[in-house]
């Protein structure tokens, strides 16, 4: 690895380290912040809304801790690398978003049942505007270090983030509903948002599940691949084509015939060639290629793509 690589690997590291650090300590101020101000008051929607905080906190934990170590060389235990420890982050994150959305659905049905009470103070609006300012902030650091690092388990902790603010303005509804005498607002308002974060915990989880277990690329992705192959002037066939996620990235596994009669050498540098086009294309992480000598007429796949 060149320096410049080295030290683009090391900018990328404290960068997740810093987006990661600000969710962990954004979480636990307003974790402080509404536990002081709902214990204070009585009210449940607050340390609700605290208590969904710690689970995150917990989730913004293990990504900083576990996540950086993604972003760690490949070594004699990890040849390949650390690149599937943040999908697994991510998924991690989703799964405790997912649980988090069934919790507050059970609170919610629990108080439309046997309703809720609250007594009301213009500080529970100032904790609640505190917290839902806090979030957002987090949220856009968030998301714009993760508009350069692309990472899934910073994107999940953004997720998260939203489903902060959303389940606050649930509480705000809630609070204000108790305010003109109907406090019945506040568990239908976070009965509508936990079905929103119950389906972003899923959606989070089915799309790193897919980066674990290696599915294969889109369509179109592997049509940009076959094209990128078949436009080098040099390229008489290509067969055998397997892409598929190793972590976040897709792993390229190609053969590409070309005249079997040219020298070595030129077949060598147009292998190299591929693998440059290959690796060029957004989200393709490494490719494999193999030349065979065009003709032959023996290959599983004549004309893939």
């Amino acid at each position: 690895m060149t320096g410049d690589a080295t030290g683009d690997a090391t900018d990328d590291r404290r960068a997740f380290v810093r987006a990661s650090g600000v969710n962990v300590l954004g979480n636990a101020v307003k974790i402080l912040f509404e536990g002081v101000v709902g214990l204070t008051f009585g009210s449940v929607a607050l340390l609700a809304d605290a208590a969904h905080s710690v689970a995150d906190l917990v989730a913004s934990v293990v990504v900083l801790v576990w996540g950086r170590s993604s972003f760690e060389e490949p070594d004699a235990t990890h040849p390949h690398g650390h690149a599937r420890i943040e999908p697994l982050t991510a998924l991690f994150v989703g799964a405790v978003i997912a649980l988090l959305g069934l919790n507050l659905l059970y609170d919610s049905a629990q108080g439309i049942l046997h309703g809720v009470e609250v007594e009301f103070n213009f500080l529970l609006l100032a904790a609640l505007g505190f917290s839902i300012v806090d979030m957002y902030l987090v949220y856009r650091y968030t998301e714009l270090v993760n508009q350069r690092l692309e990472s899934t388990s910073l994107a999940a902790l953004a997720t998260d983030c939203l489903n902060d603010i959303y389940t606050s303005f649930a509480a705000v509804v809630g609070v204000c509903g108790v305010l003109f005498g109907v406090p019945l607002l506040d568990p239908i308002a976070g009965g509508l948002v936990s079905l929103l974060v119950i389906y972003q915990g899923i959606e989070i989880g089915r799309e790193n599940v897919d980066y674990l277990i290696g599915a294969a690329a889109s369509p179109a992705q592997r049509a940009e691949i076959t094209e990128a192959l078949r436009s080098h002037p040099d390229v008489e066939g290509v067969h055998d084509l397997t892409v598929f996620y190793d972590g976040v990235v897709l792993e390229v596994e190609v053969h590409v015939e070309v005249d079997g009669d040219m020298p070595f050498r030129e077949a060598h540098d147009i292998e190299s060639e591929l693998v440059d086009r290959l690796r060029s294309i957004d989200d393709v992480g490494d490719a494999h290629v193999h030349l065979d000598p065009s003709g032959i007429g023996e290959w599983k796949e004549q004309s893939d793509d």
